[in-house]
C-alpha cells in the first residue's frame, strides 16, 4: 500500500456546494468508513470462525488419524498464508490502477463465494483449495487501508487506522468463540454464516461505497512494486534492524502452533469440542487486545521498549511451556493468560524499529516487517503440524500433544537472544534507567 503524501488533495465538497450537499457527502463518507471497517471485521471474523473448525473438518474429510490430520491442517494454513502474502501487494497495486471500489467489492464477493465453497467441499483437496482462495481474497486489507488514507485528512489518519486495528482485534475475539459455538450445530455451519455476512456486506457496499481515488491520481500497475520479497532487502545490512527482524519473525513463528495444533492438542488430551476450543481462543485474543490496547501505553514509559521486549519474551517462554505441558485444562488456560500478558513484545519491537530508521524510511521498514510476518505464517504451521504428528502418531517415542508449543517456547528464546544484543536508541531509554546491554 502506498500512502498518499500529506499534500494529497482530499476528496470533499467544493466551496460552492450547498449546505445540504455537504451534509449528504459527509454522511456518505462516514458510511464508507463504516463499510471498510465492517469489511475488515468480516476478514478477521471469518478467519477466527474457522480456526476451531478446520482441524476437525480436515480429520473428517481425510479419514485419517488426528496426528496425520495435523499435517494437512499445516498445509491448509500455509496455503492461506502463501496466497495472502503474494496477493496483498498485487491487490494494492490493482487498486492504484483501477480504483479502490471495484477491488474491494470484487475481493469481498470472492470471500463470500469462497466460504460457500468451503461449506460444500466434499473432499480434502477442495477444502485446501478453498483455504488458498480465502488467502487471496483476504488480502484486501491493503486496499482497505488505502481507501481510509484516501478519504481521511492527514491529521485524522492515526485515529482512523486505530479503528482498523480495533476492527481486526474485534474479529479475532468474536470469531473463535462464535465459530466454536456454531460448530456444535455442524462443522459446515460457520462457513455458511461467514459467507452470508460477506455477501450482505457486498450489497451494502454497492449502495454506500463511492470511489475514493480520482482517475488523475491513478498509476499503471507495476509488477516490481507488487513483489512481496523485495521489501525484505530493507532489513539487510543493518545489525540492529536484523536482530529486531529476527525477534519479530520468532514471535509470529510461535503463533503458528496455536493455529495449527491448539484445537487438535486439546481434543486429544482434554477431549475438548469446538465450543470449548473456540472460547479458549477467544480468551487468548481478548487478553492480547486488552494488553496491547490498554496496558502498553502504561508499561512502555516505565520499562522502555528494550526492557519491555525482553520481559514480554521471557513471560511468553513460560506461557508456551505451560500450554505445552499442561496436565489439566486450568494450567493451559493460565498459560494463555500469561501469554497475553507478554503481548507487549511486538509493540516494543516495533517501537525500537521505528526509532532505528529515518522518518522517510518508516513505511518501507514497517512493510518489511509485514513481509517477514507473512513468510513465518507460511513456515510455522507446517513445522507445528509435523511436530504434532511426530509426537502423537503410533510410532511416537513420547506422547506429547503439546510438543509444538515447546517449539514456540524455543522460538521466543531466540527472540530473547536477538533483543539482548540490540543497541538501544537513547530516545527509547526511560529516565533514570540504563538499559543498554
Amino acid at each position: 500500500m502506498t500512502e498518499p503524501p500529506a499534500s494529497f488533495p482530499m476528496p470533499g465538497p467544493e466551496p460552492h456546494v450547498p449546505v445540504d450537499g455537504k451534509l449528504r457527502r459527509g454522511r456518505r463518507r462516514s458510511a464508507s468508513v463504516g463499510f471498510v471497517i465492517v469489511t475488515l471485521v468480516i476478514d478477521a471474523l471469518g478467519f477466527g470462525l474457522v480456526v476451531p473448525i478446520v482441524p476437525l473438518l480436515v480429520e473428517q474429510l481425510s479419514g485419517s488419524t488426528v496426528s496425520n490430520a495435523s499435517l494437512w491442517v499445516g498445509v491448509s494454513l500455509a496455503g492461506f498464508a502463501i496466497l495472502q502474502f503474494v496477493c496483498a501487494p498485487i491487490l494494492g497495486g490493482l487498486s492504484d490502477r483501477f480504483g479502490r471500489r471495484p477491488v474491494l467489492l470484487i475481493s469481498l464477493a470472492g470471500v463470500g463465494i469462497n466460504y460457500g465453497l468451503l461449506a460444500w467441499a466434499p473432499s480434502l483437496a477442495w477444502l485446501i483449495l478453498g483455504r488458498c482462495i480465502a488467502g487471496a481474497t483476504a488480502a484486501n486489507a491493503s486496499t482497505a487501508s488505502a481507501y481510509i488514507a484516501d478519504i481521511t485528512p492527514p491529521e485524522k489518519r492515526a485515529a482512523r487506522f486505530g479503528l482498523v486495528g480495533a476492527s481486526f482485534g474485534l474479529g479475532f475475539v468474536i470469531g473463535p468463540a462464535l465459530g466454536g459455538l456454531l460448530g456444535t450445530f455442524g462443522l459446515r455451519v460457520p462457513f455458511m454464516v461467514a459467507g452470508v455476512l460477506a455477501m450482505l456486506n457486498v450489497l451494502y457496499g454497492l449502495y454506500v461505497l463511492p470511489e475514493s481515488l480520482p482517475p488523475r491520481l491513478r498509476r499503471p500497475f507495476d509488477w516490481k512494486r507488487a513483489n512481496p520479497l523485495g521489501s525484505l532487502k530493507v532489513l539487510a545490512g543493518n545489525a540492529t534492524l536484523g536482530r529486531l527482524a529476527i525477534s519479530w519473525g520468532c514471535t509470529w513463528f510461535a503463533m503458528g502452533a496455536l493455529q495449527a495444533s491448539f484445537v487438535l492438542a486439546n481434543y486429544l488430551r482434554f477431549g475438548w469440542d469446538t465450543r470449548q476450543n473456540g472460547l479458549a481462543l477467544a480468551l487468548a485474543g481478548l487478553g492480547s487486545a486488552v494488553v496491547q490496547g490498554l496496558l502498553v501505553r502504561k508499561i512502555m514509559p516505565v520499562l522502555g521498549e528494550w526492557r519491555a521486549a525482553l520481559t514480554g519474551s521471557a513471560l511468553t517462554v513460560v506461557a508456551y511451556l505451560m500450554i505445552a505441558l499442561a496436565p489439566v485444562p486450568w494450567v493451559m488456560l493460565a498459560g494463555i493468560v500469561l501469554q497475553a500478558m507478554g503481548a507487549f513484545t511486538n509493540p516494543a519491537v516495533q517501537g525500537m524499529v521505528s526509532a532505528s530508521v529515518a522518518a522517510d524510511r518508516q513505511g518501507e521498514t514497517q512493510g518489511a516487517l509485514s513481509s517477514m510476518q507473512g513468510l513465518t505464517a507460511i513456515v510455522s504451521p507446517l513445522v507445528a503440524g509435523t511436530v504434532f504428528a511426530a509426537f502423537t502418531g503410533p510410532g511416537a517415542w513420547l506422547f506429547l500433544p503439546g510438543a509444538p508449543f515447546i517449539v514456540s517456547a524455543l522460538a521466543y528464546c531466540v527472540s530473547l537472544w536477538a533483543i539482548a544484543g540490540v543497541r538501544v536508541p537513547k530516545a527509547l531509554a526511560p529516565a533514570k534507567a540504563v538499559l543498554a546491554p
